[in-house]
């Protein structure tokens, strides 16, 4: 029987193969040192939440290390409860480029898709 201190905690965050690929041409075409990416979510749009991903050159004290099929993603502390559990992908296709999020976390979005509320 698992307890509260032995069960295992959900991952912060997976990633695809397709975003690892990504993380990686964007990092070997980066012009200054970054260690990898920084996740986090600011308020945006008509949903109230946007997720947001930048270059980052350190960790800071409280982030989240997400290290998975050789990147490295930071998760901004004050995003990690909105983000468990989530898949990190990459699209390109017709109607979009970009990473996105596969989030169990989310209650809706918006209809343009620009944000997303929990």
């Amino acid at each position: 029987m698992a307890t509260a201190s032995t069960a295992s905690l959900p991952k912060a965050l997976s990633i695809t193969d397709a975003a690892a690929e990504r993380v990686r041409m964007l990092m070997s075409k980066a012009t200054d040192d970054y260690i990898g990416l920084r996740i986090g979510v600011k308020a945006k749009g008509c949903s109230g939440l946007s997720y947001d991903v930048q270059y980052a050159k350190e960790k800071m004290k409280f982030d989240e290390v997400v290290e998975d099929k050789g990147v490295t993603v930071l998760i901004d502390p004050a995003a990690v409860m909105f983000l468990i559990g989530s898949e990190m992908d990459y699209v390109d296709d017709k109607f979009q480029t970009g990473f996105v999020f596969k989030n169990p976390n989310e209650k809706g979005r918006c209809g343009c898709g620009e944000s997303f509320h929990v």
